[in-house]
């Protein structure tokens, strides 16, 4: 049993509760629902409620942007092979992708992200059972599924969010952990897996900077002595010119405090970076781009509009470019020649008799 909504049109509980008893009654295996709004899997519906019931008949959602993120795909991969169902997929997608479709990313924060905003900024504390913080969350969820779908659009490849299995399992789990996260550093975060990257894309949402942090973290070339050596291996990887408002946060053994630094300034002078760290080599780095939004970022389009620009803009001009370092294959030892004893022996009794 399927049940759509187009456009700003939301989907119910009390409908998706009576389908749910009409599937029940005439053993319908699910009701599945398809809208504007995000689930970050199928069976996480966006509504709590329903997530939440007691009825045994599964819900699973899709929103209308993953099936036209699906189908994008699957034709710019030349996956379908069968020459009528690529012509009903291309029209599938004129359709959806029509002004008069109703279909959408998600566009805006709620009026919540405003307030949330403004009571950070005067130095309240987000608390506990926060209506705000939980509705703030909610629209995080669903912008970071479809940055997911954005970036699988602009690289052909299905980027997924990266999500503990039992964050996966658990949505209100996750609430809980992030919600705590919000109200200790008031940052909203998210990570996502493109396929073979170098590494995992890191975004951070900075509500006491007014900042959006993107970036990759990169273990260090161990087979490179010094910390430059590894600096160089790289600023070497840079392809871009304007590395404005980018930086690199240098992971340091035991108990060292992280470093960091504008890329410009390394570039101009690599040695910056061993810098009070005489003999220690740097482990990782994390090379990012932060960029401040000011009043920007409290305004519940503007910040949406401004994320969806700087996320992919920094795969696209850095992240693209990165390649993680691996160990080299171990070498097949050449054999050493073997040593004569009886030989050694022999000269060296010489040279006793001779001294």
């Amino acid at each position: 049993m399927v049940e759509t909504k187009v456009g700003n049109t939301p989907l119910t509980v009390e409908q998706i509760e009576k389908y749910r008893a009409i599937a029940k009654e005439c053993q319908i295996d699910c009701v599945v629902t398809i809208s504007n709004q995000f689930a970050t899997v199928p069976s996480n519906h966006p509504l709590e409620e329903v997530r939440k019931s007691r009825s045994k008949v599964p819900v699973f959602h899709w929103s209308w942007m993953y099936i036209l993120t699906v189908a994008d795909l699957l034709l710019s991969n030349d996956s379908v092979a069968d020459t009528d169902q690529r012509i009903l997929l291309n029209e599938l997608k004129r359709f959806l992708t029509h002004d008069s479709a109703g279909v959408k990313g998600f566009d805006r924060m709620p009026p919540e992200w405003s307030e949330l905003n403004r009571h950070v900024s005067a130095g309240g504390k987000i608390l506990a059972r926060s209506s705000e913080a939980t509705a703030v969350l909610d629209a995080w969820h669903q912008e970071t599924k479809d940055l997911a779908l954005i970036l699988s659009r602009h690289t052909d490849t299905a980027v997924s969010q990266k999500l503990s299995r039992k964050h996966v399992s658990d949505p209100s789990l996750r609430h809980k952990d992030e919600l705590q996260l919000l109200r200790e550093i008031q940052q909203l975060s998210a990570t996502f897996d493109v396929p073979d990257a170098a590494a995992p894309l890191d975004v951070v949402a900075d509500m006491n900077r007014r900042t959006i942090e993107v970036g990759m973290t990169l273990r260090a070339p161990e087979d490179k002595k010094s910390a430059k050596a590894r600096l160089n291996w790289l600023l070497r990887q840079i392809k871009v010119e304007n590395v404005d408002e980018v930086f690199v946060r240098m992971k340091w053994p035991g108990r060292s405090e992280d470093t960091q630094f504008p890329i410009t300034d390394l570039i101009a002078s690599p040695d910056l970076c061993e810098k009070d760290k005489n003999g220690l080599q740097v482990v990782s780095f994390h090379l990012y781009r932060a960029k401040r939004l000011g009043a920007k970022f409290i305004q519940q389009t503007n910040f949406i509009a401004e994320l969806e620009q700087i996320v992919p803009a920094f795969y696209r001009d850095i992240g693209q470019n990165l390649v993680a370092w691996r160990k080299p294959a171990p070498k097949i030892k050449v054999p050493q020649p073997e040593v004569d004893l009886q030989s050694l022996e022999d000269e060296a009794e010489m040279e006793a008799q001779e001294g």
